[in-house]
């Protein structure tokens, strides 16, 4: 009998708890730098990783759960609107990021269209589900507000996820290093 698919199931699970375990403590280490802390976007980086190594059910899964589970924990971020439409965000996120990288071939080019294409949709998600929820609740949320949040104001986490995930997919897409297949 092989077991290898479950060995390989039973790693992305224990990977996946790693990717959010880091992702609950992550913003601890960002918010002491008040500056630039919440800029940063710490939850971003697990989720990513999550859908780049363990494949995306799990990056969708981790991505989806982080944002509600912190604020369920720690009252960060609020529960409504924000860590709702985060969680929608931050499962595409990790979705986006796991099925480019399983269909697309595993080198740097492809690596890095595979970020940044998560991380847009992640972003158009996310001003889907606020616009949704901002509606809804009779608030307004703008295209002016939508640029600012997701990106004027997030530039240095989107350079830090484009310096950092990239060169930490890499390493971790080493077969020697986790012997995990997608």
């Amino acid at each position: 009998m092989n077991k290898h698919p479950r060995h390989n199931h039973l790693l992305k699970l224990i990977l996946s708890a790693l990717f959010l375990a880091i992702a609950f403590v992550l913003p601890f280490l960002t918010g002491q730098i008040p500056e630039i802390g919440s800029m940063l976007c710490p939850l971003h980086i697990p989720v990513l990783l999550c859908g780049f190594i363990c494949g995306w059910p799990w990056g969708l899964a981790v991505g989806f759960i982080a944002p509600l589970f912190r604020s369920l924990i720690l009252t960060m971020p609020p529960l409504f609107p924000t860590a709702v439409c985060m969680a929608f965000e931050l499962a595409a996120y990790g979705a986006v990021a796991g099925l480019l990288h399983r269909v697309l071939p595993r080198k740097k080019p492809f690596i890095y269209v595979s970020l940044l294409v998560a991380m847009i949709a992640g972003r158009i998600v996310w001003g889907i589900a606020m616009m949704i929820f901002m509606g809804v609740t009779g608030g307004t949320f703008t295209f002016a507000a939508f640029l600012a949040a997701a990106f004027t104001n997030a530039v240095p986490g989107i350079i830090l996820q484009i310096l950092l995930i990239p060169v930490l997919v890499m390493a971790l897409d080493n077969p020697r290093i986790l012997n995990l297949k997608n």
